[in-house]
Parts: C-alpha cells; structure tokens; sequence
C-alpha cells in the first residue's frame, strides 16, 4: 500500500509539473528583443516553422523568430507571446504586443552574446518582424529589453492540415492552432486503419509513411499542456497532396 500511495503522489507531482512548465499567462521573465524582416515583413516569409506565406496562413505580422533555448527544436513552433518594452526610457513605447513563434533566430558564434550574438544559447530572445518592433520600441534602438510570458493563442475558424508530400510518404503542416499553439505529438488514422503516430519532420511538418492514397483521414492532435482534440474525416476520400482541410481547434473541446 505504502508503495502504491508512493506511486500515485509521483505520479501527481510529474502531472503538475507538467502543466507548470507550460502554464499559460504566466509571469513575466526579463529577455531582449531585434527585429529583421523589412518593413511588410516579407523577409520573415517561410521559416523554420513550415508555415510558408504568413498572410495567407492567418499570422500576419505579428511574428517572431525564436532563439534556440526557445525554439526547443521547432517545438515551439505556433507558441504564442506577448511582450513589452521595458526599462528603456528612450527607446520604448507603452502597449504590449502578442506574437506567434513562427521562425528560428541562429546563433552567431562569430559576435560575443552582449554584442550581436543575440541568439548565442543559452540566452532566450525575440527576433520580432520589423510591424511587430515598431508597436513596442522605436527603430533606431535596434534592440531593446522586453518583458515576455507565454499566452492562449486566439485563431478563427479551425485547425487547418495541409497534405504535401506523395504516396508513403505523407508530409502534413499543422497550422492556425489554438490553445497553447505548439503542437507536440500527432496520430493519423485512414477510413482503413487503426490509429497511427506520426513523426515530426521539420517545423510543424508532421510525417507517415503509411499507404494512406483514397481514404477519408482522421487527425488527433496533442499540444504542449496536454490537450487533445480529435478531428474525424477531415480529409474526404478523394482527397489530393497539395490540399488543406480544415478540423476541429482547441476552444471546440
């Protein structure tokens, strides 16, 4: 009994460690911000994430590369932010800002971390679009302290599942996800099989190698706190590499 009770309070603890280490509207923690990308944000276009044209996926300007103790190796991806100017007189501007993780910022090993080397781990930094920058600090700082913490992402409509790739070798992009954003484990089920688990590619690209041509697909997605939503069918039987189908969001469970 003793061990059994020994058990379950383990059990507990890694549970509520868990959903604290990816609690949302959290404190906020001291870091520093860039911005790169020009003007419209073009330059932000594509990424490590997976996510191709911003705009059109519904992420706009409100972007940011991540430094790699952020990035989590592409874990992050879809993650929401916001930040604040702050502790800079000068160069800050009052609003806070909300963001989503849609890029990698590489380190550059070649500058010391306080003098360009702004993305050297261990540090934790925001490369934001230049849009994003401006609404927080003026251009001419270039970098400034910034005050972060991690929040709900708010998306319109579903989650949507973009099918690339060819016959046993399905590539699927996850984008305009809710809730904590990242995505963190994915199962694929065909009308014809059992539930599958799918590996990460790159990004939020999510793979199977399964032979998977003419039957209607099932998506069940599990994100950074835990939560899981289940889309059925979302993909006809008809459907064709290259298309995107929309499923459930997190707000829907």
């Amino acid at each position: 009994m003793q061990i059994m009770g020994n058990l379950m309070l383990l059990s507990i603890i890694i549970i509520l460690s868990f959903r604290t280490s990816h609690s949302l509207n959290g404190g906020w923690q001291n870091v520093h911000a860039t911005f790169y990308g020009g003007e419209d944000a073009t330059g932000t276009m594509g990424g490590a994430c997976g996510y191709g044209n911003l705009y059109s996926e519904g992420y706009g300007t409100s972007t940011a590369a991540l430094s790699s103790s952020l990035f989590n190796n592409g874990l992050s991806c879809g993650a929401c932010y916001q930040l604040r100017c702050v502790d800079d007189q000068k160069w800050c501007l009052h609003g806070i800002i909300t963001v989503t993780a849609t890029n990698y910022c590489p380190p550059n090993y070649a500058l010391a971390n306080d003098n360009g080397g702004w993305c050297n781990p261990p540090l934790r930094h925001f490369d934001l679009s230049q849009p994003a920058f401006l609404k927080i600090a003026q251009y001419r700082a270039g970098i400034v302290p910034v005050a972060y913490r991690r929040v709900p992402c708010v998306k319109q409509g579903g989650m949507r599942f973009t099918i690339n790739g060819h016959s046993y070798f399905n590539l699927v992009l996850i984008t305009n996800v809710g809730g904590a954003g990242d995505v963190h484990s994915v199962a694929i089920k065909g009308s014809k099989t059992g539930w599958q688990t799918m590996t990460r590619n790159w990004g939020q690209n999510w793979q199977s190698n399964s032979y998977l041509d003419g039957q209607s697909l099932s998506f069940r997605v599990t994100a950074s706190d835990g939560r899981v939503v289940t889309s059925y069918n979302v993909a006809p039987s008809a459907w064709r590499f290259g298309q995107t189908f929309r499923g459930r969001q997190f707000e829907d469970i």
